[in-house]
């Protein structure tokens, strides 16, 4: 591992347990469209709603003539109640500040440009040299141009950099930008799996350094 020099990181389940908050945010969202959907963690649409993009998510719940609506609706919206719902993952933080020092940090998530407050509302920000959200490029994941433009932000090579995701939409946008795939928690299957954050300083040869 002495030739990787940045980390990419997904957000939701990875960074943040975030399942109680995304589907807070899209009851939100329903209940403001008055859609008769009940939404729980039992519902079919519940996967959908942690691993793709909301334009896709309101494809799905809203149909696709109210796609953009829903859109303009959540990017105005006070969202700040949904905070409190997001959990910080288990050693992440001290993690993160360890790392920050020695690697280049990116992260690239199917989320919008509101995980800058959520990064800042847990004082995670600085650790970060460049943030790639959904509203970056026209294709989110599975697609690579969500990692290939955190590489370049990075100044770095696909082959200096690890992606660290948990579903087989960040396996397949790493292997298609030709990034390391990291599986956090082995939900997805990879040659590099971490059960916590710790174990990235192993896999980096860091875990000398006390987090």
């Amino acid at each position: 591992m002495t030739e990787i020099r940045g980390i990419i990181y997904d957000c939701d389940g990875v960074l943040f347990d975030s399942r109680r908050a995304n589907l807070a945010f899209y009851r939100h969202v329903l209940d403001h469209f008055d859609s008769p959907l009940s939404l729980t963690e039992n519902s079919p649409e519940a996967d959908l709603c942690h691993t793709h993009a909301s334009t896709v998510v309101f494809e799905v719940l809203l149909g696709e003539a109210r796609v953009a609506e829903a859109q303009a609706f959540a990017a105005s919206a006070d969202l700040r109640f949904l905070l409190d719902l997001m959990t910080p993952e288990e050693g992440m933080p001290g993690v993160l500040e360890s790392l920050a020092g020695r690697m280049e940090l990116a992260l690239a998530t199917n989320r919008g440009h509101s995980v800058r407050d959520l990064l800042a509302h847990f004082r995670m920000l600085p650790h970060f040299h460049t943030i790639v959200t959904s509203q970056d490029v026209h294709r989110p994941k599975p697609s690579p141009d969500m990692l290939l433009l955190a590489v370049e932000k990075l100044g770095l090579s696909p082959g200096e950099v690890l992606f660290v995701g948990d579903s087989d939409l960040d396996r397949q946008a790493a292997f298609h930008a030709g990034v390391r795939f990291v599986a956090y928690k082995g939900l997805v299957e990879s040659d590099l799996v971490i059960q916590d954050h710790m174990e990235l300083l192993t896999l980096l040869d860091l875990s000398s350094r006390e987090v």
